[in-house]
């Protein structure tokens, strides 16, 4: 195990850069393999790779970097996904379902699913190219900045995003590997044409947008006005979409209304919207948006035409804010 003195390179995390990215730099930026440099660091009884370290943010390793690489441990802390807690969702847990985090489906250290998203323009604008925390969210699903939608897979072989395992097989071009490199086929994912997030309704499409902003806003440690709330209530709105309940009808009268196909939808025990795709994800938020944007009327117009139950506005949702309560019960008399 490396003893925890300086190492000769000690690159610092850049704006709102995830854990796994900074970790990834600094192997290659001492000429080493991924797994090698956490071998050598942390022995091979301390794993890194076979687990979601950005969520878990397991103190021996945040430690271990904030002594090698001179960094403050708080800023160490502030690329993980725990910058988030008590907002996002009210109380963390390191193993099961988290609100609004991706699941990356780890088997072993390979990722089966799709929860590692990514900006081609922010990669190309890169001068060096990472991976920012707010690209793990389901709530993110296009970049503010560029008006761009996020890509959730390798634009060439659909391959899943695993920049710590795009090293593998490349001996002796680690230092002019860049991050946004498919670890699968190699295609650049910064060359990914860059399409526009779609506008299914444009009053929600911007209410979406200033909610995607306020969260940038809180993952590079400035302050929101967003309550976490809004951000429950919103979530709500996916689940009752997503629910398989009898007399739950709401996602298809949506996509009625608006005359848009039914997104699809990847189908478990209980359907989150943590495990859908971009596409399907963005869909559900704007159609979230539109409701929240008038919930009084828009609700209760879904309730009389049978798209839902009013009980369905309540169930499965423990504590909501005081001002759902009272379009509850506004609708309720």
């Amino acid at each position: 195990m490396m003893t925890q003195t300086l190492w000769p390179i000690r690159y610092k995390p850049l704006p709102d850069e995830l854990l796994s990215s900074w970790l990834v730099r600094l192997a290659h930026g001492h000429c080493l393999k991924v797994q090698t440099f956490c071998n050598l660091l942390f022995g091979k009884n301390l794993q890194v790779w076979n687990r979601d370290i950005d969520r878990l943010a397991p103190a021996w390793l945040l430690t271990a970097l904030s002594a090698c690489t001179g960094t403050p441990y708080e800023v160490v802390w502030a690329t993980t996904l725990r910058v988030f807690d008590g907002w996002l969702y009210p109380q963390y847990r390191a193993s099961g379902h988290l609100p609004w985090i991706q699941n990356l489906q780890i088997y072993h250290r390979q990722r089966e699913g799709f929860g590692q998203q990514y900006c081609p323009a922010c990669l190309a604008n890169d001068a060096v190219p990472y991976f920012r925390k707010t690209w793990r969210l389901a709530l993110k699903t296009f970049c503010v900045q560029h008006q761009c939608q996020l890509q959730d897979r390798c634009h060439s072989c659909a391959s899943v995003v695993s920049f710590h395992r795009m090293d593998i097989g490349r001996a002796g071009e680690l230092v002019e590997l860049p991050l946004s490199v498919c670890h699968a086929c190699g295609y650049d994912l910064s060359k990914v044409p860059r399409l526009p997030p779609r506008v299914i309704d444009k009053p929600a499409f911007d209410a979406l947008a200033k909610i995607v902003g306020a969260v940038d806003a809180v993952s590079t440690g400035s302050a929101s006005r967003l309550h976490g709330s809004t951000l429950a209530v919103l979530r709500h709105m996916t689940v009752m979409m997503l629910s398989r309940k009898r007399k739950l009808h709401l996602l298809p009268y949506l996509a009625d209304l608006f005359g848009e196909p039914c997104p699809e939808i990847e189908v478990g025990r209980r359907p989150t919207i943590e495990a859908q795709s971009n596409a399907t994800r963005h869909a559900l938020l704007i159609w979230a948006a539109w409701l929240l944007c008038s919930p009084r009327q828009r609700l209760g117009r879904a309730i009389a035409e049978g798209a839902c139950l009013l009980n369905h506005l309540s169930r499965d949702f423990p504590c909501p804010p005081i001002w759902y309560g009272k379009i509850y019960d506004g609708l309720r008399t």
